[in-house]
């Protein structure tokens, strides 16, 4: 008997956080329609139960909807032109899930929309371990209608789905959000080890603060610190997690959109200066919680 299945997907983009997400969308039922450059993660999406094509177009053939994941603003907007408008049905639901600048996300959206599509920006937070295990949290801009055609696909990858608003304000919920996570995590690291270097054990400035005013994700969620507090990718020598490149990249770009704002950033600023510095001294294979190691 042939299998029926909810909706015909294409997924453009299986790295880290694609694969994952690609896998959840064929345990919720889905025709997962899969391409990536790369052979191995291929591989690994069809081992996942998605039908593997060799080019973006053929996977957006047939698709009623597609979700994109990649690296940045530019090479969205080469897929979405060549290997999507044009090719995938038309009237399809777009969903691009990358974390790319404001301004091409509206660009990308308003092109989408002229060819008769409906497209909503999607970025995700959460990292690798929220992607294989559809935790994710969406921040979406679009459309009311295009939000609520794309709600059902995002809920099978994670656990929170909230339409931040028009187009480009799921992209501007995600770098402010993640400029506030740089912060407090900076400010998280230079606590521990200020109290540590005045003599208080870590453990007890855990405890405290973790049930006081200076309650924050970073601390409470995430220590940065070995054997203090929660498990984290501090316990396993700082991998895994949210690689210090991707914050510098989410950094980049609150930077880029508070300069088009007028916004004044100086916390941001600095966090941006201090995670810059951290890649640069060949940190691009540590979660961006060790930024600890330089107190």
């Amino acid at each position: 008997m042939e299998r029926k299945y909810h909706m015909k997907i294409a997924f453009i983009g299986l790295g880290n956080m694609g694969g994952g997400m690609a896998a959840n969308l064929v345990k919720a039922g889905h025709e997962v329609r899969a391409f990536d450059l790369s052979e191995d993660a291929l591989a690994a999406a069809k081992e996942a139960g998605c039908g593997t094509f060799g080019t973006a177009k053929e996977a957006c053939a047939e698709a009623e909807a597609v979700v994109s994941m990649l690296p940045n603003g530019a090479i969205v907007k080469q897929v979405y032109w060549d290997d999507v408008i044009g090719h995938a049905p038309e009237g399809a639901i777009m969903l691009d899930c990358s974390t790319i600048d404001v301004a091409t996300a509206r660009e990308v959206i308003e092109v989408t929309e002229a060819h008769n599509y409906q497209m909503v920006d999607a970025p995700v937070s959460g990292g690798i371990a929220a992607a294989n295990g559809g935790t994710l949290t969406f921040m979406v801009g679009g459309t009311e209608e295009a939000f609520k055609r794309a709600e059902p696909i995002l809920n099978a990858m994670g656990k929170a789905v909230i339409h931040a608003g028009d187009a480009g304000a799921g992209q501007t919920a995600k770098i402010c959000n993640n400029m506030l996570l740089a912060i407090t995590m900076i400010g998280t690291a230079e606590a521990m080890k200020m109290a540590e270097k005045l003599g208080l054990d870590p453990q007890k400035f855990y405890e405290i603060s973790s049930q006081s005013s200076g309650y924050n994700w970073s601390l409470n969620a995430y220590t940065p610190l070995p054997g203090v507090g929660v498990e984290s990718p501090a316990d396993n020598g700082y991998a895994g997690g949210f690689a210090t490149p991707l914050m510098v990249k989410d950094l980049r770009l609150a930077m880029e959109a508070a300069e088009t704002a007028d916004a004044a950033v100086p916390l941001g600023s600095r966090a941006a200066s201090l995670y810059e510095d951290f890649l640069g001294a060949g940190n691009e294979a540590l979660d961006f919680s060790a930024i600890i190691k330089t107190y």
